[in-house]
Order: C-alpha cells, then structure tokens, then sequence
C-alpha cells in the first residue's frame, strides 16, 4: 500500500513538474515573439524615418534648384513671376516686331531657358501661351496676330523639349495693354506686342521659391 503511495507521488509529482515545463516553455515562446515584435517595429521605424529624411532632403533639393532657376529668369532675363491659386504666371520680356508673329532671335535664349525650367520642375502640366498686339490695327486683325505670336511660341517650345499636347496657344488681340494706348513706334509700343505663359499647377514649391530668396 505503502509503494502504491509512493508510486501516486512521485507520478504527480512529475505531472506537476511537466505542467511547469510546458508553462515555462510558453511564457519563452511568448516573450520570444514580443522580443522579435519590438524589433521588427523598430526596424520599421527606423526605416520610416530614414524614407522620410530622404524624401525631406529631395524636397529640399528640388527648392532649392527651382529657386535657382526662378532666380535666373528674374535677374538674368527680367521675367516677372506671380504665383496664384493653383497658377504661376511668367510674364517674359519676349516682344514682337510691328504687325509680325516672328519669334525674334534677341528672344531665343530666354525663350530656351523658360523651357529648360518647364522640363525641369514642371513637366506634365498644363501651359497657356498667351498672344497680344498693340492697338494699331483692327480687332480681328490684332485678335489673328496675336494667335500667331502665340502659336509661333508653342512651336518654339515644342521644338525644345516641351511636349505640344500640353500647351495650348491663345491671342487675346490689343487686350491687357502694358501702355495704354501706345502703337507702332510710339514709346512702349514693344511692351504691348508680347506673350505670356500661365502654368497650371499647384504653386506652393514656387511660392517658396519666390519668397525665400
């Protein structure tokens, strides 16, 4: 009787000891698994936030080469930059001669540079070349002249790398005179037979750009 007693404790006694061993076993294999957990989480976070200091630093690349180029067309070529709502607007010192659409070889370099930039930080959007006239002829016939200097413009541009499909030409004729008034060889007449260009595109890069010289 006494054995049998025996025998009963010692097999409960390696029940209880197995029962430990498998308890002992899980809590390894759980605190296995939140250790290996935690470090996945922080190699994920690490690699977060290398990601988002390259993207910061390509950011800040990009400013700071359309701030350059920006800068070029304003001091080098005397363009006027207005960034709006969804628009930046380039005002050009690319005039015309009297009652011709021909674009002029004194304008060629800027208008090269103006696509250069175009390429550079604004491929894919929407450009309007905008046509005007000075007010010596006939409304439609400054309305045609001013669409010719336009369209001889897109074509320029296109010939230099910006693809035709995203430009569209407009003339709006004697509209928006820059001196009122002045034609033919009148004193500022130059300044009423010019383009313009209006990109479509979302302007905060270039409102930096412009602001933080």
């Amino acid at each position: 009787m006494r054995t049998l007693r025996i025998v009963g404790l010692a097999a409960l006694a390696a029940t209880s000891l197995g029962a430990c061993a498998t308890k002992g076993f899980v809590r390894q294999g759980l605190a296995d698994q939140r250790t290996a957990m935690v470090a996945e989480l922080e190699t994920e976070r690490s690699s977060r936030i290398a990601g988002d200091s390259s993207v910061r630093a390509d950011l800040s690349r990009d400013l700071a080469a359309l701030r350059s180029d920006l800068t070029t067309l304003r001091d080098e070529f005397g363009a006027k930059i207005t960034a709006m709502e969804g628009q930046v607007k380039f005002a050009f010192p690319v005039h015309f001669a009297f009652d011709d659409a021909s674009v002029r070889e004194d304008d060629r370099v800027a208008l090269e540079r103006f696509a250069d930039v175009v390429r550079k930080h604004y491929n894919g959007a929407a450009i309007t070349v905008e046509g005007f006239a000075d007010p010596s002829g006939s409304r439609a016939h400054n309305l045609a002249l001013s669409q010719r200097r336009a369209d001889a413009v897109r074509e320029f541009l296109a010939g230099r790398g910006v693809a035709p499909s995203l430009v569209t030409s407009v003339g709006y004729g004697s509209s928006r005179q820059v001196r009122p008034g002045a034609m033919g060889d009148d004193s500022g007449a130059l300044l009423n037979r010019r383009v313009t260009f209006v990109i479509e595109t979302p302007s905060a890069a270039t409102v930096a750009a412009i602001t933080r010289r």
